[in-house]
């Protein structure tokens, strides 16, 4: 009797593990039909994206004189965005919105509005990134996916941080950094792990989809090498202050001006014209067209780029140039993301820091490139994987010092307004649970009478 009692034990267990395996496959199955059709598609409109950008960008280094359509430029987008794209003028926030509390969902008009209005952008000479645009690709393609399949709101969410994984992993070629970042970038101190295969299957695929279509990403090499001791890992944190004071200060700088502008002009289409004088006076002014649009390419053989800042020459200033040029863009209306400029200012403040800390500049440019951008997105683990996979895994020790201490250093600010703050960076802040960026800075201006 007792043998008999265990054997039908055993095929109880058997049963039961053989019925969750089985579950567990046809959900893989589920997933991957929806998850590589949707990456790919999103892999697809990166590449297009990648390839008109660049084509633009090539277009206004033949034809200078498009600069001075810049303002006329704005003024179309802003007309276009005012007539049929209010809905979807929040941008990356509205995704971050959309995943944390599922409702309307992401219009799918998004995705050739973010479009069109980048590649103007950058045709004229706004300095601006590609990021947004990806990353809005992503979630507008994603929520149409997951409203032609009925998916509930569960699916609704993990669908969507996937659409972000692949258009951030397809537009930088790091699909690990992309998988991590969707599940990073949703709120502050809480990684969403529930999503981790769903989004590293996404960046993958959106990244090989755009490299098949023969897109070519930035490389970026440190020449020196220098030996990774714990003086070196101690200056990489002392520099983490500084890259996230300035992400800090970017973050800020580009939400007062923008809300400053929209208090003093209503009407959103004059927003960006007045930013695109602001940027033709700034040319005039600086004497240079180093720091209008991405900063991957140069007009002259001896122009600024991100590559330069990893060359031996020393650039003390440009990071300020380059982050004065992004706020005027950004903060009046124009479109695209932040984070290209934002390694572009990394770098030149790595650059700029070297001398000073007795490092090669190489080696400062790649800490600044990552962890500047760590301390504006909140997000030290995605830009840790992007630093190994662009850069290597040899200084993967200071990369991860400088994107942590970075992140500290931002305080409760950022370039996502939209972003929770699910465990707070210090202790007593007086936020309540959950609360958003947006609400952080509400709460500091009440807290400060100057701010008021």
């Amino acid at each position: 009797m007792h043998a008999r009692f265990l054997t039908l034990i055993g095929r109880m267990n058997v049963s039961a593990f053989a019925r969750t395996r089985h579950g567990h496959a046809i959900s893989v199955m589920r997933w991957a039909l929806i998850l590589v059709p949707m990456a790919a598609l999103v892999g697809t409109l990166c590449a297009t994206f990648l390839w008109s950008l660049d084509a633009v960008t090539r277009l206004r280094f033949a034809w200078p004189w498009l600069l001075y359509l810049l303002p006329l430029g704005g003024f179309v987008v802003g007309l276009l965005y005012h007539l049929t794209g209010q809905s979807v003028e929040g941008g990356n926030n509205l995704i971050v919105d959309q995943i944390h509390e599922p409702g309307g969902g992401v219009p799918l008009r998004m995705a050739p509005l973010i479009l069109f209005g980048t590649v103007m952008t950058h045709a004229f000479g706004g300095s601006a990134g590609r990021e947004g645009t990806a990353v809005q690709l992503g979630g507008s393609v994603a929520s149409g996916f997951g409203r032609a399949l009925k998916l509930d709101a569960d699916g609704t969410r993990v669908l969507l941080m996937a659409g972000i994984a692949a258009g951030f992993g397809a537009v930088f070629g790091t699909p690990i950094a992309g998988a991590v970042f969707a599940l990073e970038v949703l709120a502050i101190g809480r990684v969403e792990y529930r999503a981790l295969v769903p989004c590293l299957v996404a960046a993958l695929v959106g990244d090989w989809t755009c490299l098949g279509w023969g897109i070519h990403h930035g490389v970026y090499r440190i020449d020196a090498l220098v030996p990774v001791d714990a003086l070196l890992v101690a200056k990489a944190a002392v520099a983490g202050v500084a890259f996230g004071l300035v992400g800090l200060a970017f973050a800020e700088a580009n939400h007062a001006l923008g809300a400053w502008l929209k208090r003093r002009v209503p009407y959103g289409p004059m927003r960006p014209v007045l930013g695109g004088i602001a940027v033709i006076a700034l040319v005039f002014v600086m004497g240079t067209r180093d720091y209008l649009g991405l900063g991957t390419l140069a007009a002259m053989p001896d122009g600024l780029t991100i590559a330069s800042f990893f060359g031996p020459d020393t650039h003390p200033w440009s990071w300020a140039l380059k982050l004065l040029f992004t706020v005027v863009t950004l903060g009046t209306g124009f479109k695209g993301g932040e984070v290209t400029p934002l390694f572009f200012i990394g770098a030149a403040l790595g650059n700029a820091l070297a001398p000073l800390f007795g490092v090669p500049t190489g080696v400062f440019a790649a800490l600044g490139f990552v962890a500047l951008f760590a301390g504006a997105a909140n997000t030290p683990l995605a830009c840790t994987f992007m630093g190994i996979e662009l850069f290597g895994a040899t200084y993967a020790v200071p990369i991860a010092v400088a994107c942590f201490v970075s992140y500290l250093c931002s305080g409760h600010s950022g370039i996502y307004l939209s972003q929770r703050v699910a465990v707070p960076k210090v202790s007593a802040t007086g936020l309540p649970p959950n609360a958003t960026l947006r609400d952080a800075r509400a709460h500091r201006a009440r807290s400060d009478p100057v701010g008021r």
